[in-house]
């Protein structure tokens, strides 16, 4: 289906076609409908599959119909960097029927809380905002929120994973009770389900194959010990010169780690992680984008909701703990159909972790063969839950005596 076929009016055409919008994605062509129909909704879609859009359009459209003055739609989002990309998406599909937004996010200073009041208090068209200040202005009684029609929770899964549940219903227990309230997620646990019973009102249900990478996202595994995969790493760099490269490690301090070593063998990269400040988050990902730089190492913070185009490779330096991770990280690649690689580095202790995402996958992931200079790794294995126990502390004596061998 074409979006000039859809039922919005022409000026809301021309800022999705500013996008160079074209044809709808599965979830864009479901939601939309049910959206502009009124109806609750709760829709988990894989990573990379049109979300944001898919909400953003028919509220727009909606939002043009309305006369009430103050805030009229509230998107409360995990994250700054996806508050902030929301953002500039409505400014953008919205520039010709001049839909106001403002993001409300932490992370900036006392200037840009006065800002933030300002609008809230004034009453933007849409407000994006994290849960933790919003709750911060809220509390100060100077937000406009009486008129609130609409209601969305992006990203609702990983709000839940950070801890947001009470300040969600804080926030929830304060706005009017008659409104349209959207719930998007990319996965659908429980946790998900029974927070819907609890906000939604009869809602429509759409649940597509959220769980899946996207078919155009080729997938690659090596089997490589920790100690061998800085080599690994620059190695597969090589063949990716000027191509965008997201790296993702575990922990901050691997990102540093990561990044360091590339430097020192020439590669240059950017991180960045949760500890950066927000301008700094914002400078490497405008950095990032432009292609000033081509390699940036990160934590999950990048691994949802943020939209870089022609990103090429996606290297899984560490794997997840949580197999849903995985393909939050390996779907920022391959966006809007385009083709895309994964690489992923398999150490001892993380064949665990990667038995959890073949099997979330529904299928095996042939493992490659390593580039000569790269000494064989680990032997790969299903693990039965028996096995686990016994295996990781045999993984752990594993690891140790192979460092020992590497410094002899």
């Amino acid at each position: 289906m074409k979006f000039k076929e859809i039922d919005v009016s022409e000026k809301l055409l021309e800022g999705i076609e500013s996008f160079n919008y074209s044809t709808l994605t599965e979830i864009q062509e479901k939601a939309i409908p049910i959206i502009l129909e009124s109806d609750d909704l709760l829709a988990c879609s894989q990573t990379g599959s049109g979300k944001t859009a898919a909400f953003l359009i028919p509220l727009i459209e909606k939002i043009g119909k309305l006369n009430n003055k103050g805030i009229k739609a509230l998107i409360i989002t995990p994250t700054r960097e996806i508050c902030k990309q929301i953002e500039e998406q409505v400014i953008g599909l919205g520039y010709y029927t001049d839909t106001s937004c403002f993001a409300v996010y932490g992370g900036n200073d006392q200037d840009g809380f006065s800002r933030q009041k300002q609008a809230l208090s004034q009453g933007a068209d849409i407000v994006v905002a994290t849960p933790g200040r919003l709750i911060s202005h809220l509390a100060m009684g100077y937000v406009d929120i009486k008129n609130l029609n609409f209601l969305v929770l992006d990203e609702a899964d990983e709000m839940l994973d950070m801890g947001f549940y009470d300040d969600i219903i804080n926030i929830i227990d304060k706005l009017p009770k008659k409104r349209q309230t959207l719930m998007f997620s990319a996965t659908m646990p429980i946790s998900i389900r029974n927070l819907a019973n609890k906000i939604l009102i009869e809602p429509k249900i759409l649940d597509l194959n959220f769980s899946k990478p996207a078919e155009e996202i080729e997938q690659q595994v090596y089997m490589v010990w920790d100690s061998d995969k800085p080599a690994m790493l620059s190695t597969v760099l090589k063949n990716f010169k000027d191509q965008k490269v997201l790296v993702f490690a575990a922990t901050k301090m691997n990102v540093g780690k990561i990044s360091a070593f590339l430097r020192s063998a020439g590669i240059k990269n950017s991180a960045i992680n949760s500890s950066f400040t927000q301008q700094e988050r914002n400078d490497t990902i405008l950095d990032f984008k432009s292609g000033k730089i081509n390699v940036l190492v990160t934590t999950n913070l990048l691994s949802r909701g943020i939209d870089i185009d022609d990103v090429n490779l996606i290297v899984n330096y560490d794997i997840p703990d949580k197999a849903e991770d995985y393909v939050h990280r390996i779907g920022r690649t391959a966006r809007a159909g385009k083709l895309g690689l994964a690489i992923s580095f398999i150490g001892e202790k993380e064949i665990i972790n990667f038995n959890r995402i073949e099997k979330l996958l529904e299928k095996a992931i042939p493992i490659s063969e390593n580039p000569v200079i790269i000494p064989k790794g680990p032997e790969y294995r299903q693990i039965s839950k028996a096995k686990k126990k016994f295996y990781k502390k045999k993984s752990s004596n594993n690891t140790r005596n192979h460092k020992r061998s590497n410094n002899k």
